[in-house]
């Protein structure tokens, strides 16, 4: 029996980014990049482990947006063309670097091996559909796929309106079903947003756990005597895991966290904004406006300016990711070592990360948990693996505990959704949330179309509380987009909710509104009752 156990849990969630008023959108790109840096990488090193015979477990959200995304005919066909064209132009580089640069040739070999292997993943292997790949680890016993609220909506600033919060929950459970053909045992709280009592409408939707920051566990009363070492049981009968700070800093952080290495690819430095744009033409929007195309050759070198970086090298990544991974396990070991000290049971670390973290952000990530799983596989029987699920299976019995309203990110109090940066968008969030309550009553028996613009109302609504909008708003990184989003949804619920109110209702307007907000088809406005 090991001393402890170690929980990784990766947040995978992406707003909901359809535009087929268009034939390529920029923000469409966040969702290609995440298949191409994050999810397919995943999905190899998972297919890699599996084949050895490695005893990995990893938990998974896959959120209601994400899974929609991957299944949606239009953007698989997009991604297509996207991948095929991150394939032809690293062929075109490896040409051009040997005759221009040598510095980047080697590199240039590796992206177009990479990009053919990601290609020949989605493509090939798993026939453009990666639902199908994590449900095949999932399985195996080795995955666990939780789920997210229906948008990914902020809960704790939706409380005043609890057939919202409701309606996140319950949508989002209905669509896990459908796709993944069973129910949800757990659950990502948008943000780990928790506020007492919301954790009755996970438990009517038979959800057994979910996740909150450190801080949610360590100010719980009365306070667990185990900290976050231990999931406790909230009076509502749902088992919270708390966030572990230790090794959540040590990925996290801007100072001390491993993808800071000065070896690991530089993010910041893209060709798309270095090579002619007469060379790049095939591979930019039609508008001749720049973006990253996916392609960098540099490491992060230091604190230095971008003009200053080295040249990345893939074999001096690889070897700090290794002994990242080593270094990581090793200080598992310690913490748990330490921690079995005062408890009556193994102890349990739990760290949570956005999946982007690995592989987009940290283009090496994919490799550290592969080498880290492995390390744990046949190096040690101190720390292994689990799922939150496997967990509560060995250990049933809880302490019951009262959580405090919290948050992750900055101060852990929501104030990274609730600023004077974003303020503005709740009255209108909370307005529309009633009106579609009422109109969920109004209706008892609404014609076809009555019934579908109800519907598209309620997807409408969905689409605007995406905690996402918020979050850009505050981050500062494309605000007009996220302000557009937000307006455009509520201004479209506004037209079906005057129209449902008395107005005419026209067939064409409802149609393109189906057409471009198409998210749970098989929804029902009576979840708002």
């Amino acid at each position: 029996m090991p001393a402890g156990y170690w929980c990784p849990v990766l947040h995978a969630h992406l707003p909901y980014v359809r535009h087929p008023e268009y034939p390529e959108f920029l923000e469409e790109d966040w969702f290609f990049e995440a298949i191409t840096e994050t999810y397919v990488p995943l999905i190899l090193v998972l297919d890699g482990l599996l084949a050895d015979g490695v005893d990995y477990r990893l938990t998974m959200t896959l959120s209601p947006p994400v899974l929609s995304m991957l299944q949606d005919p239009l953007l698989v066909s997009r991604y297509h063309r996207y991948i095929d064209r991150l394939v032809e132009l690293s062929r075109r580089e490896i040409d051009r670097t040997a005759r221009e640069d040598a510095r980047f040739h080697d590199t240039a070999r590796f992206y177009h091996h990479e990009f053919s292997r990601i290609r020949e993943c989605f493509r090939g292997t798993y026939g453009s559909d990666l639902v199908r790949a994590f449900r095949k680890h999932r399985d195996a016993g080795k995955l666990e796929i939780i789920t997210c609220g229906a948008t990914h909506g902020f809960l704790p600033l939706m409380d005043g309106v609890p057939q919202a919060v409701r309606a996140q929950i319950q949508i989002a459970a209905q669509h896990y079903r459908k796709v993944l053909g069973r129910d949800p045992a757990g659950i990502w709280l948008p943000e780990c947003g928790y506020m007492p009592g919301q954790e009755r409408f996970l438990a009517e939707a038979g959800i057994r756990f979910s996740f909150i920051e450190s801080h949610g566990i360590t100010d719980a009363h009365p306070r667990p005597s185990h900290g976050t070492f231990a999931p406790i049981l909230a009076p509502g009968g749902v088992a919270f895991f708390g966030r572990d700070t230790e090794s959540s800093r040590q990925v996290w952080s801007s100072e001390s966290g491993y993808p800071g290495d000065n070896d690991y690819r530089e993010f910041y430095k893209d060709v798309g904004w270095e090579l002619p744009l007469e060379y790049l033409a095939d591979f930019m929007p039609a508008d001749g406006m720049r973006k990253n195309v996916g392609l960098k050759y540099f490491r992060i070198t230091g604190k230095v300016g971008l003009g200053d970086k080295q040249p990345y090298v893939r074999a001096w990544a690889m070897e700090k990711a290794a002994s990242h991974a080593g270094d990581f396990l090793q200080r598992r070991q310690q913490q748990i070592r330490e921690a079995a000290a005062g408890m009556s049971q193994p102890p349990l670390v739990m760290s949570p990360y956005d999946a982007e973290l690995y592989g987009h952000w940290w283009y090496e990530g994919p490799e550290f948990l592969n080498f880290l799983f492995r390390k744990m596989h046949h190096d040690q029987d101190v720390v292994k693996t689990t799922t939150p699920s496997e967990h509560l299976d060995r250990h049933p019995e809880l302490e019951l505990a009262q959580p405090p309203m919290c948050t992750w990110g900055a101060k852990g109090y929501a104030e990274v959704w609730l600023n004077p940066g974003n303020d503005w968008i709740y009255p209108h969030l909370e307005i529309a949330a009633e009106r579609m309550v009422e109109l969920a009553h109004r209706y008892q028996q609404p014609n076809d179309r009555e019934r579908r613009a109800l519907n598209q109302a309620a997807r409408e609504l969905l689409l605007a509380q995406s905690s996402d909008w918020a979050f850009i708003m505050k981050t500062n990184t494309m605000v007009e987009y996220a302000i557009k989003r937000t307006r455009d949804h509520v201004a479209r619920f506004d037209y079906l909710y005057r129209t449902l109110s008395g107005g005419f209702l026209e067939e064409p307007i409802l149609q393109e509104f189906e057409s471009r907000d198409n998210i749970f088809p098989d929804l029902d406005y009576r979840v708002y009752r």
